[in-house]
């Protein structure tokens, strides 16, 4: 049986990337008081979250939608909620 990669698996996914509302609100100075920012970046396995000039950036259009920067953000830090119907990450097998 044929062994994939993980990008080669990402890239069977689909995303509908809603270009007028992001699903992902970072609160910048709760973020720096507390160190999720940093944590949320370490953590992240799609790579959504940098780092610049001090303020944290998303690129929500990439996200996966798995919720692992939620278990490490502090409350508040992060506002996140599914994307509207018919945008976000479709997961299928290739």
């Amino acid at each position: 049986m044929k062994t994939t990669t993980v990008p080669e698996r990402l890239a069977a996914n689909r995303f509908e990337i809603d270009e007028d509302e992001s699903h992902i609100e970072v609160d910048q100075e709760l973020c720096r008081t507390t160190g999720t920012g940093k944590a949320i970046i370490a953590v992240c396995p799609a790579g959504v979250y940098s780092e610049q000039d001090g303020e944290i950036l998303v690129d929500y259009a990439a996200c996966l939608e798995c919720g692992t920067c939620l278990a490490v953000a502090a409350p508040g830090a992060l506002k996140w909620r599914y994307p509207r119907g018919g945008f976000g990450v479709s997961f299928r097998e290739g």
